[in-house]
């Protein structure tokens, strides 16, 4: 396992990381949950990464007592804040309230007294932005978070925050956005905007909630038990916009330049986004062990500049830069 540095910060962190945003608490019982935190740990993992809202909370218990025992100083945990965890007005956003409340509930689930990065879900119009990042900072000065970062953010609401935590003296070092040779939202205006401003990427769905493993054949029905076929985790709904066979046509032809290096297709994929110098860690979810401990060999792959171009020619076309007309969830 190979690690970079998030953003600008002294943190170092794997840059395989693992996530249980469908998995923990819902479509995965707890004892396999366990032993996919396990073959983490056994691949070289030492970020993990979960969210209040998981599984409605579970998700952040079951991360919890997978890591009991294991030593608090060679892990990096991070959660966010934002989605609703209750029915009350201030059980969601990112009012003061809500955020220290839910910060220190985290820090029950997690079972820890801190946490190394805490990250605002998404970003919260309804409440004054000064507000937020006071909160964070007080959070930061009490050390219950270590740095702070944040997901799906603009990048207008990125260079606002992060004038902010400068004059707060907080450390933002980081953004949590999706992306995939599939999804390159990030590319034209968040990624110059996190390098001015010396945040790093952590991106969550590398291999395209699955599709880009190449299991979706065009002209067939997904594989029972699959992510598309599943209605409780909360993913069926993103990938349906994948589920065609134009894409899964152009996914099958990605797979002669995978076997030519050597590589699985979603070992593939992993590695692309890590090509972005602006990533720091690409996040990885599993339902088993194995697919733990396949996708963690995509660190440290080097693709070349003709291997991308022939990715980019395979997927001309099918690509998404503009997010106006779709929606993000996590």
């Amino acid at each position: 396992m190979e690690f970079r540095r998030l953003g600008n910060s002294g943190l170092s962190i794997s840059e395989i990381a693992y996530g249980n945003w469908l998995t923990h608490g819902s479509q995965v019982e707890e004892d396999q949950a366990k032993a996919c935190v396990q073959a983490a740990l056994d691949a070289g993992i030492t970020t993990f990464d979960t969210a209040d809202v998981y599984a409605l909370t579970k998700a952040e218990s079951v991360l919890g007592r997978a890591l009991s025992g294991v030593r608090r100083e060679s892990v990096e945990i991070f959660t966010k804040v934002y989605f609703p965890t209750g029915d009350g007005p201030n059980d969601r956003g990112l009012g003061r309230k809500h955020i220290i409340e839910s910060c220190n509930a985290s820090l029950r689930r997690l079972q820890t007294d801190y946490v190394d990065l805490y990250q605002a879900h998404r970003f919260d119009p309804t409440v004054p932005l000064e507000e937020t990042m006071l909160a964070f900072a007080d959070l930061v000065r009490q050390g219950k978070a270590l740095y702070i970062g944040v997901s799906e953010w603009t990048a207008d609401q990125i260079t606002r925050a992060a004038q902010l935590a400068r004059e707060l003296q907080v450390p933002l070092i980081s953004n949590q956005p999706q992306y995939s040779m599939l999804w390159r939202v990030i590319e034209p205006q968040v990624v110059p905007t996190c390098q001015r401003e010396g945040i790093g990427q952590i991106v969550w769905s590398p291999i395209a909630q699955g599709v880009l493993t190449g299991k979706y054949l065009p002209g067939q029905q997904p594989p029972e038990g699959s992510r598309a076929t599943d209605k409780t985790g909360g993913g069926a709904d993103m990938i349906s916009r994948w589920m065609r066979d134009d894409v899964l046509e152009r996914v099958q032809q990605l797979k002669p330049i995978a076997s030519d290096l050597g590589l699985s297709l979603a070992q593939l994929a992993v590695a692309w986004v890590l090509q972005n110098d602006n990533v720091s860690a690409a996040i990885i979810g599993a339902s088993r062990p194995e697919q733990v401990a396949e996708n963690a060999k995509a660190s440290g792959v080097r693709l070349s500049s003709e291997v991308l171009a022939k990715i980019d020619e395979v997927l001309d076309g099918l690509v998404t830069y503009d997010p106006r007309n779709t929606a993000s969830h996590q």
